[in-house]
């Protein structure tokens, strides 16, 4: 294996770590502030918001600075905003800062991190190396809500302080063993080129692609925003316990990313295994509302996971693999998409649940079947292209 992909692999696995690390905790602190559910949904929100704003303008730095530099930044960013939080207590509009500077650094490390293992792998060996960082999601995952559940038992912020140690460290670590992928003629090319939209990677069949994207992350925000809710009124779930679901899920996905995906699929084979994932994802958010100890609870979440880890690398690699712009723009629109679903996810899973706690489980196996048409667009139009470019050539 590269060096430099075990590297990114590490730093975006500790990152995640610390981003999972608060997830069984966050329920319980915004609302044991006094603040109203509503709150949980657009702390979530905001987060996702800025770093939906922001994640193409640090995609198309780094494909003209580089994706060291902005990795570092980003990983620093993310440290503080984990801090602040910490040293939140019950201060909601402190609670508002850290979520908007986590937003803001978060896009600089995810998408260029993306960027950064497109720079270094080739077209055959994508789907591997997106598998590879996506396996590496699903570890931060594993550790991350488990660490959460075990450390809130020493205080529901201890677990925010242990976040932002983990990206400092990080970002020390960085310093020391991280090195530019991109070449110094790459990013000349990039700095002479017009500055041009952020959407000017939204064209063509990629288009389907992305927004399939922003499908994905919308049902799988909103299953964050309210699973903890639905399970501790479904059988008693505490967040130590909502932290084994998603350790076990997290394992689940880990296992799919780093064997079947990384191993068994080969180029070309991206678009069905895609509409395996989302055929999965929507049978696991049914057999969710049926939850009923955490065993079964655990079983339905990993069937959800083993679907999304499907869906994302495959999606990630078809997008830098055809991508007609630079990979940092690419993969810069791709995170905005997944931070658009993550603003909207929360604010309707969180909106809908009081009217129906079955109802954001539904609406998300809905939507995942939903999302079928889109690739079914995307093949259709990426096979139109195909015709099209070789006229062209005869």
């Amino acid at each position: 294996m590269d060096k430099r992909l075990l590297v990114i692999m590490v730093l975006i696995m500790t990152i995640f770590i610390g981003f999972g690390i608060i997830i069984p905790v966050l329920p319980d602190v915004v609302t044991g502030s006094g603040a109203e559910n509503v709150h949980l949904g657009l702390l979530l929100s905001v987060y996702s918001l800025v770093s939906f704003l922001m994640s193409p303008l640090w995609g198309s730095l780094s494909d003209r600075l580089g994706r060291r530099p902005i990795i570092m930044i980003g990983t620093l960013g993310f440290s503080a905003s984990f801090f602040i939080f910490g040293m939140a207590g019950d201060n909601l509009m402190l609670m508002y800062v850290s979520r908007i500077l986590g937003g803001l650094f978060s896009g600089a490390v995810t998408a260029c991190a993306v960027a950064y293992v497109a720079d270094i792998t080739s077209e055959d060996n994508r789907t591997k190396g997106m598998g590879l960082v996506g396996m590496s999601i699903g570890l931060g995952f594993i550790f991350g809500p488990a660490v959460g559940g075990l450390l809130s038992s020493f205080g529901y912020h201890v677990p925010f302080f242990v976040a932002a140690a983990l990206a400092l460290a990080m970002f020390g670590f960085a310093a020391v063993t991280l090195k530019e992928s991109l070449t110094e003629e790459s990013r000349r090319k990039a700095q002479e080129a017009k500055k041009g939209s952020r959407w000017a990677a939204f064209v063509g069949s990629l288009k389907y692609l992305y927004i399939l994207s922003f499908f994905v992350s919308f049902t799988l925000a909103g299953l964050e925003a309210t699973l903890l809710l639905f399970q501790r009124d479904q059988i008693g779930a505490t967040p130590t316990q909502l932290g084994i679901m998603f350790a076990v899920s997290g394992i689940v996905g880990a296992l799919i990313q780093g064997g079947v995906v990384r191993r068994l699929i080969k180029k070309g084979q991206e678009a069905r295994v895609i509409g395996l994932g989302l055929v999965l994802s929507a049978v696991g958010f049914i057999l969710i509302l049926f939850s009923s100890s955490l065993l079964t609870a655990s079983i339905y979440l990993s069937v959800f996971a083993a679907g999304n880890a499907l869906i994302r690398p495959c999606v990630t690699s078809l997008i830098t693999q055809k991508t007609k712009v630079g990979q940092g723009v690419a993969s810069g629109l791709n995170s905005s998409m997944d931070s658009l679903g993550r603003i909207t996810g929360p604010l309707l899973g969180a909106g809908v649940y009081d009217y129906s706690h079955q109802l954001p489980f539904i609406a998300g196996a809905v939507v995942s079947l939903a999302a079928l048409y889109l690739l079914y667009r995307y093949m259709a139009a990426d096979r139109s292209d195909h015709r099209l470019a070789e006229r062209l050539v005869s």
